[in-house]
């Protein structure tokens, strides 16, 4: 994993930067999985969102810069708190057990390689949900 971090190319961006040590890419981000909230999110499109809500998680950073951005703080200004491949397959579980109808991945693209690991340990521990990967459509067809 940490090879697809040190020259870094999941974003069409393209940056090459060596994330894996701790260089910041054009995502404004590490290798460090930095998240900014975690919560069931009722407010997505209906058929997302379900009965209880769609078990939303906003990852910080974004390789987009956009003037317009609804999540600016969270994009581009550097909010939230880094956690480990470990935690986010608990939170996975975590969101299930509040009745989420499903995992929705908010813009996910430059942290992919960590998410994928995280996915599959959640899985191993019983994960049941699908996932959403909620992309800002800035992707690479490899990343995707």
């Amino acid at each position: 994993m940490k090879n697809e971090y040190s020259a870094c190319r999941l974003c069409a961006r393209l940056c090459g930067v060596n994330r894996a040590e701790g260089e910041l890419g054009a995502c404004h981000s590490s290798d460090k999985i930095k998240i900014a909230r975690a919560a069931l999110h009722p407010w997505e499109e209906p058929i997302i969102s379900g009965e209880h809500g769609s078990g939303t998680i906003f990852f910080s950073g974004c390789s987009l810069s956009c003037i317009y951005c609804q999540n600016a703080k969270i994009s581009h200004g550097g909010f939230g708190k880094e956690i480990s491949l470990e935690r986010l397959s608990e939170i996975m579980l975590e969101l299930e057990s509040k009745g989420a109808s499903n995992i929705n991945l908010v813009t996910p693209t430059h942290f992919a390689p960590s998410i994928k690991e995280s996915i599959i340990l959640a899985k191993g521990k019983g994960l049941q949900l699908p996932i959403v990967y909620n992309t800002s459509s800035f992707d690479t067809p490899e990343t995707l």
